[in-house]
């Protein structure tokens, strides 16, 4: 019954919902009676919310998600980085880690105007169509890279690099400047660079800002998400 009620619960990655219980008995394979039996014991534990008919993560997932010790610490020593990004650029900033062939995004900030991108905190998006999870994948290692390009590739929008030959490329161009870019590969009109930041010579996060592609500028940029990806891993060097 555990790994039913998990299997209900991953239904909600990578949109979080929220769906009904007809949705999440497809998505599942389950019996709907089934679904209806452990989603009443989940909302009960504050693991799902009920809203009418529709179920969507509840805020209990969160305040444990949010206590992961790794990504407390790193989201934690990350954040005044963040910050200075955010102030030097005035543009939406992230902070994401590799979760298998995914990017986990830890940290989101943004001004009033926000950009419409799918990109949310603790929400996940494929490694090869975000800056962030270029950077990450990149310094991930040569059999990682092998295995993303021997699999069909995700695609976000019609921008999204589907071509193993261009991704190769595009990674190869990375591990040199230390500097990966998406180009609305993730969302219409929006371009993004982004940095690595290691820890001990590996990869463990990776910053990047998010601009309209009307003002995208990747010289100006550039300095500024190099200095925050540099200083964090400067920090988590020390901490170690």
């Amino acid at each position: 019954m555990l790994e039913k009620a998990a299997d209900i619960l991953d239904c909600f990655s990578p949109s979080g919902g929220p769906y009904r219980l007809s949705e999440l008995s497809v998505r599942t394979g389950l019996p709907k009676p089934t679904v209806h039996r452990l989603a009443a014991d989940l909302v009960r534990l504050g693991w799902l919310e009920r809203s009418g008919t529709r179920y969507r993560l509840g805020a209990k997932l969160f305040e444990l998600g949010s206590l992961v010790p790794h990504r407390l610490d790193l989201r934690e020593a990350a954040l005044p980085f963040l910050q200075d990004l955010f102030e030097a650029t005035r543009e939406t900033v992230h902070l994401g880690i590799r979760d298998g062939m995914e990017v986990v995004y830890l940290e989101r900030i943004h001004g009033h105007e926000a950009l419409q991108l799918p990109s949310r905190i603790g929400g996940s998006l494929p490694l090869t169509c975000t800056g962030v999870g270029k950077a990450l994948l990149a310094f991930s290692g040569a059999e990682l890279t092998e295995e993303v390009l021997a699999g069909p590739l995700p695609s976000l929008t019609p921008h999204s690099i589907t071509d193993p030959d261009r991704l190769r490329t595009a990674l190869e161009k990375t591990r040199v400047s230390g500097l990966a870019y998406e180009e609305q590969e993730a969302a219409l009109g929006v371009s993004c660079i982004a940095a690595p930041v290691f820890e001990g010579g590996t990869a463990v996060a990776a910053l990047s800002v998010a601009v309209p592609c009307s003002r995208f500028s990747p010289a100006q940029l550039a300095p500024a998400v190099r200095t925050a990806a540099l200083g964090l891993s400067r920090v988590l060097r020390g901490a170690r």
